[in-house]
C-alpha cells in the first residue's frame, strides 16, 4: 500500500474527535449466525460447508459502523502485506474504539500468531470469546494457539468443540484421532 493512501485511509478511520469516543454496539446476526452454525452441523457436502462458514465469517467481520469497518479493513490489509507493527496499532485502534467487538480482539489474535505471540493470541481469543462464546473461528484459532504452547492436549479439546459448532472448519485437519476412537 502506497504510504500516501495508507495515511488518508488511518485518516479516515480515526473521524473526528467526538467519533472517537462511542462506537456503537456490536450488530446483532444472533439468529442468523445460529441459523449458520445449526445448518454447518447438518452439511454433508464439503463445498456447501465451505460456502456456509464464508458466510459465517463475513458476519463476524461486519463491523458496528464505518469508523470500526475501516479499522478492521485497514488492519487485515496491513497484516496480509506484512506489516504486522503498522496492522497491530490498526488493530489496537479498533479495539480501543469498539471494546464489545469480538472481531477486533480475534483479528488482533491471528496476527499475534503469526508472528509467533501465543501467549498474546491466546489471551486476544479469550477475549473475542468472552464477547462471542459460539465464535467458531475464534476457538479454532485458540485451539492452534494452545498447541503451539504445547499444550496439545486442551488445544485438541478446545478444537473438538470449534468443530461441534462448525464441523467445516479447516482446522479440523489438525484434529489428532485418540487410537481405537473413530472420528
Amino acid at each position: 500500500m502506497k504510504p500516501i493512501l495508507m495515511t488518508a485511509l488511518l485518516c479516515a478511520a480515526m473521524g473526528s474527535p467526538a467519533a472517537a469516543e462511542t462506537c456503537p454496539p456490536p450488530l446483532a446476526f444472533e439468529s442468523r449466525k445460529a441459523q449458520l452454525l445449526e445448518t454447518l452441523q447438518g452439511t454433508r457436502n464439503e463445498n456447501a460447508g465451505r460456502f456456509l462458514t464464508r458466510e459465517l465469517l463475513a458476519l463476524w467481520s461486519t463491523a458496528p459502523d464505518r469508523r470500526a469497518q475501516t479499522l478492521l479493513d485497514l488492519g487485515m490489509e496491513l497484516r496480509d502485506r506484512q506489516a504486522f507493527d503498522a496492522a497491530e496499532g490498526v488493530f489496537e485502534q479498533l479495539i480501543a474504539y469498539c471494546p464489545a467487538y469480538a472481531e477486533g480482539y480475534n483479528q488482533r489474535a491471528f496476527l499475534r500468531y503469526l508472528v509467533r505471540d501465543f501467549d498474546g493470541a491466546l489471551a486476544d481469543l479469550d477475549a473475542a470469546l468472552t464477547r462471542d462464546p459460539h465464535h467458531a473461528a475464534a476457538m479454532a484459532g485458540k485451539a492452534m494457539a494452545l498447541m503451539q504452547l504445547g499444550r496439545v492436549a486442551e488445544g485438541q479439546e478446545t478444537l473438538r468443540l470449534a468443530l461441534q459448532l462448525n464441523p467445516w472448519l479447516p482446522e479440523r485437519r489438525m484434529l489428532i484421532t485418540p487410537p481405537g476412537e473413530l472420528l
